[in-house]
């Protein structure tokens, strides 16, 4: 989360606070959850199944069930479609490139390329 850089469509200097988050189920800790929360990120994350029986049992003391907007969710599969058709490039995989800058142009080939199939 350190790293994050939204660039900015004019002059200043780049967003470093997403305005959400989606992720995985298995990033649905309450350490993740807390920390996106102190830092006013709105998370978009599913509930395991066994968290939720763990919250359930305590009854009352469980408190409510986190926010889930599952439109936002579905957003999530665009990126991960996307992904999966870039690892269909065994170079981009195995990351057999010594230098990054060889792995970034096979990553922009790869890229270009699978914008022409479409």
């Amino acid at each position: 989360m350190a790293r994050i850089r939204i660039p900015r469509s004019g002059p200043g200097r780049p967003r470093t606070r997403p305005t959400t988050v989606l992720a995985d189920r298995a990033y649905s800790s309450r350490a993740i959850r807390g920390h996106l929360r102190r830092r006013g990120i709105r998370a978009v994350i599913p509930q395991p199944a066994d968290q939720i029986g763990h919250r359930l049992r305590r009854g009352r003391a469980g408190g409510r069930p986190p926010s889930f907007d599952a439109e936002k969710y579905k957003e999530r599969n665009a990126v991960e479609r996307c992904i999966a058709r870039l690892k269909q490039w065994r170079g981009l995989v195995l990351r057999t490139d010594k230098l990054a800058i060889a792995y970034q142009a096979a990553l922009h080939v790869a890229s270009i390329l699978i914008g022409a199939w479409q």
